[in-house]
């Protein structure tokens, strides 16, 4: 039986005791699992992909006999030691637990990519807390609603980052939300500030057997869900990552993706904690500065959205070294990554291997692997990692045949266990035998490789017919005078929707004919032509860097939609 430790205050000492994790199989149907969840799960541990071992302890035995060695660099210098990491979030357990905040309760946190960030993961651990994540890019109607839905207890953040007043938006989120909940700002020296919402009653505290973190997606068509992990899927996805890309503690995490995010959280945070490798910080993304960080502490492995590799990939390079030459994994994703553009990565890093992540806050993770194919690294999302099963699905649940289009679902020791307050989402979510459908349009084919065809949102009804803007969004992205583009569907009286092209130009302005003109060229059908185009400045991005398609859709047309009856 998996355990975490809790820390309490009492005269003055830490006290440690434990909680079971993991639902024991004797309670298993009062906890809504069934009997073939119960042996599934006692598989996943038979097989080590649920260790039944908190990410705390599993650091302090990683760490043993390497006290002296980095354990956490950022961008301003600023550096910790294993031992010396360990000081610091124990010297701030007694800071949070002077604001009242005890085992069980959520502490949301709301750093950049600062040592600071990995000290507070560590402290709230060590306290027994609950772990969330979201990105400091966010606003206060945003903060107070996720603090909400996942009954934060406190915020621990630092007054400001750049031009992003975090405190102050902290404390507008606390003041806002119904519920007491504290804020503590984190200063480089002294005793952090705390602001207390003593006149609120305080959250009640999850009661989820088994949860360990809790981390809010990053919405691009809504407000943000509260996704729960236990130790064991989050230790099932470090250990799978771990296996498949030989990682270790002499593996140093390159992370400019923001830890606020779950990219940054799983394949930074927890990953670098678990192996006890070097995590290197970039708090502010900086292509040409990313490259001299990666190659200064001989960064092996990153994670990273799609707009970072094609910024390393046009950013310039004088090394002796090949670019990026340090780094032997760089995996890609968060949106999708044109076959254009992975050419360009593997002429450019020739010393790595680049390859497609799909993944969710959820879980489940695809990759391709060193003995993939080449065209199936250029053209599929890869492989599931060990234990996840993928089921391709109709509208009714139903499986379909290897490379037919239906609805992806996921199953595997990597998978969440639910979403904190939206009980009959979840369930909704579920197929009969415990798959989740992800939303994702995917193919399967006969050797496992996934290949992503769009979102099930995202799809364009034209007519009746249903449209995926993905193969027109990779087409359009090999054009050399296009920055970056997104393909979706314009309210149409008629026809429903009509396909509409939205770029950011890299050179010449194309009009619509030309790039009709250039999508046939590229063999794509007649039917697959954007009917209108718009020329913006920027996308809207989520901090994951996927585009917000709705956001669009609300600027381009709320003339129309408003008007419609």
């Amino acid at each position: 039986m998996a355990t975490r430790p809790l820390v309490r205050a009492s005269s003055g000492r830490i006290v440690r005791t434990v909680v079971a994790d993991q639902v024991s199989s004797a309670a298993a149907n009062a906890n809504g699992v069934t009997a073939a969840d119960a042996e599934r799960h006692a598989r996943y541990r038979a097989l080590g992909w649920w260790p039944g071992q908190a990410l705390l302890q599993r650091y302090r035995d990683m760490a043993k006999g390497r006290g002296s060695c980095l354990a956490v660099v950022d961008s301003r210098g600023r550096q910790f030691s294993h031992d010396e990491l360990m000081a610091a979030a124990d010297d701030l357990v007694s800071d949070l637990l002077r604001t009242g905040l005890q085992a069980g309760e959520v502490a949301l946190i709301l750093l950049p990519n600062w040592v600071e960030w990995q000290i507070t993961f560590l402290a709230v651990l060590r306290i027994g807390a609950i772990p969330a994540n979201l990105p400091i890019r966010t606003d206060a109607e945003m903060l107070a609603f996720a603090a909400g839905l996942g009954s934060v207890r406190v915020i621990i953040t630092v007054e400001g980052f750049g031009n992003l007043a975090l405190g102050k938006l902290a404390r507008a989120a606390a003041s806002a939300c119904r519920h007491r909940l504290d804020v503590v700002t984190l200063a480089e020296a002294g005793t952090p500030n705390a602001a207390l919402q003593s006149d609120k009653l305080p959250p009640v505290a999850p009661s989820i057997n088994g949860l360990d973190h809790i981390m809010f997606t990053s919405s691009t068509t809504g407000r943000p869900k509260a996704v729960m992990h236990s130790a064991d899927t989050l230790a099932a996805l470090n250990i799978t990552f771990s296996e498949r890309f030989s990682l270790g503690p002499d593996d140093a995490i390159f992370l400019a993706s923001p830890l606020g995010h779950s990219i940054g959280a799983i394949h930074g945070a927890r990953l670098s904690l678990y192996n006890a490798a070097p995590l290197v910080l970039q708090d502010s993304w900086d292509p040409p500065a990313a490259l001299a960080m990666i190659e200064d502490y001989r960064c092996a492995f990153t994670a990273a959205a799609t707009p970072f590799l094609k910024d390393l990939v046009d950013a310039p390079w004088h090394g002796a070294e090949p670019k990026l030459a340090p780094m032997r994994w760089f995996l890609c994703g968060g949106t999708q990554v044109p076959p254009t553009l992975m050419q360009a990565a593997q002429s450019q890093f020739p010393k790595t291997f680049v390859t497609v992540l799909w993944g969710m806050t959820e879980g489940g993770l695809t990759t391709c692997h060193a003995d993939s194919p080449e065209d199936k690294i250029q053209s599929t999302a890869g492989v599931g990692l060990s234990g996840l099963e993928l089921r391709i699905i109709d509208e009714q649940g139903r499986g379909l045949a290897n490379d037919e289009e239906g609805e992806l679902a996921m199953r595997g020791p990597g998978v969440f266990i639910g979403y904190h307050g939206q009980d009959a989402f979840y369930a909704k979510q579920l197929t009969a035998d415990g798959f989740f459908r992800t939303g994702d349009l995917a193919r399967l084919d006969d050797e496992g490789y996934v290949r992503i065809t769009g979102r099930l949102k995202d799809l364009i009804i034209r007519g009746g017919v249903n449209i995926s803007p993905v193969p027109i969004e990779d087409a359009l992205a090999s054009h050399p005078d296009i920055a970056a583009v997104a393909v979706i569907g314009a309210p149409d009286e008629r026809l429903g929707e009509r396909i509409c092209a939205v770029i950011v130009v890299a050179g010449a302005a194309p009009d619509l004919a030309q790039l009709n003109d250039y999508l046939i060229a590229c063999g794509l059908p007649k039917y697959h032509c954007p009917e209108s185009l718009y020329l913006i400045d920027a996308m809207p991005m989520t901090p994951a860097g996927k585009i917000r398609k709705n956001d669009l859709r609300e600027t381009l047309f709320r003339a129309e939609t408003e008007m419609a009856p």
